[in-house]
């Protein structure tokens, strides 16, 4: 039979089609595990290893609800596909973890596969844990094994068709994951490679500092994103002109994941819980690992927003509300005041592209957190009351576009958004 490049061409979709369907059945082919045998106590040097990491990826925040009990799970994470709900990972054997064998736990983190055999979501961040070692992510579980039993049963996932189904994850995963270990790079130092596997693996930076697909899937890592629930503004750690540090000295970075603050700059939202519960309490050694890794990012711009100056009327309202509530903190030339309040004069949070988080500062106030090298920190009231859309994109507008600053103007309905 002749070959037509059409019969070519049909062979070759045949060909594809026959892969996708293997590679689903792949996929959706994962065992149930049996439960776990009665299993020896862990020992206390893997238990506090094991609390260590924990600390590091900061698992507490999305595994345990606002006023409930720590790792009990219950914690709504909203994206734009629907609500995740975070599981329970204390050892209740009901509803939490008490029945999860080892090897079911490395599964979970390394596949992404759930003890029953269903495929997991990305929010939870197999995706990064999947780099970690055996080793460590036995002592993960040994910590979790060594916390008290919380009977608090797991809500159900409130996501729209089709995200909600396992074929969803399966196309998912195909585009989007490949298990494997972290692979030392033998050009680099002994430190970069710490600090590559802490960055990638258990503290998973990238989750939230990667610009985001119409799937959710990474199409940049350490890119600029709104975050999943659409509240706050991640800025890329590849570009100097958002959060990239590759022109700062090492300690300036260590000591920013430490204390929350350094002249010139401090953590505020999100990135204030992360230092609040995980990067303060890690070694200094990890930290200055981190910072290695960080400041040798290839610096990757993102791409400019075309500026639009606000108008003569929103900026002389601007000055006005700034003068009356601002300036007596943040200066008339917006310098701050050393040790206390950030400036705003080329302040990176505020001539950034997205006026997110600035808003955000504006309507819930400014939160550095409690640390032990910084444990009272000043902090910013919330205005959200007390000024109107019009004028908190007024004062934003103006904060952007003075002494020096060539951030966008801002509109009222940006701020209704963010509100």
């Amino acid at each position: 039979m002749k070959v037509t490049p059409l019969r070519a061409a049909l062979a070759v979709l045949l060909l594809a089609c026959g892969g996708l369907v293997a590679a689903v059945w792949y996929e959706l082919r994962g065992p149930a595990l049996p439960a776990a045998e009665a299993l020896a106590p862990p020992d206390a040097e893997q238990v506090a290893r094991g609390a260590y990491l924990a600390r590091a990826g900061n698992c507490m925040a999305c595994h345990t609800a606002r006023g409930g009990a720590p790792y009990a799970g219950g914690h709504g994470i909203e994206t734009p596909f629907g609500t995740v709900v975070a599981g329970n990972l204390t050892p209740d054997p009901e509803t939490g973890l008490g029945r999860w064998s080892p090897e079911a736990f490395r599964r979970a983190l390394h596949e992404g596969r759930s003890r029953d055999g269903r495929l997991l979501y990305p929010a939870f961040p197999y995706a990064h844990t999947t780099l970690m070692t055996e080793a460590d992510v036995d002592a993960l579980h040994a910590h979790l094994r060594s916390l008290p039993p919380v009977h608090q049963a797991n809500r159900s996932h409130t996501l729209r068709f089709p995200y909600d189904t396992q074929a969803a994850l399966v196309v998912w995963r195909l585009l989007n994951f490949t298990p494997g270990r972290f692979q030392p790079d033998p050009a680099q130092s002994a430190e970069w490679n710490r600090g590559a596997y802490l960055v990638n693996g258990p503290a998973h930076c990238a989750a939230c500092h990667s610009a985001r697909d119409a799937l959710g899937g990474a199409s940049a890592a350490f890119g600029a994103s709104d975050l999943p629930d659409g509240h706050w503004f991640a800025p890329s750690l590849s570009d100097p002109r958002q959060a990239g540090v590759q022109q700062w000295a090492t300690e300036r970075i260590v000591a920013l994941l430490q204390q929350g603050r350094v002249d010139g700059a401090s953590v505020m939202g999100p990135m204030a819980d992360v230092v609040f519960h995980s990067t303060q309490h890690l070694q200094t050694d990890d930290l200055r690992a981190m910072a290695t890794y960080l400041k040798a990012l290839p610096v990757l711009e993102e791409p400019e927003v075309a500026f639009s100056a606000a108008d003569s009327t929103p900026m002389r309202l601007g000055e006005q509300l700034y003068d009356r509530h601002c300036v007596d903190c943040h200066g008339a030339a917006g310098q701050g005041a050393a040790g206390a309040y950030p400036p705003l004069a080329g302040n990176r949070a505020v001539t950034q592209s997205s006026p997110v988080n600035t808003l955000q500062a504006i309507l819930r106030g400014g939160f550095a957190p409690v640390t032990a090298g910084h444990p009272q920190p000043y902090g910013m009231p919330p205005f959200r009351t007390l000024l109107s859309d019009v004028e908190v994109a007024a004062v934003a507008s103006f904060v952007r576009q003075s002494w020096g600053n060539a951030a966008g103007a801002v509109s009222s309905l940006e701020v209704q958004r963010v509100r």
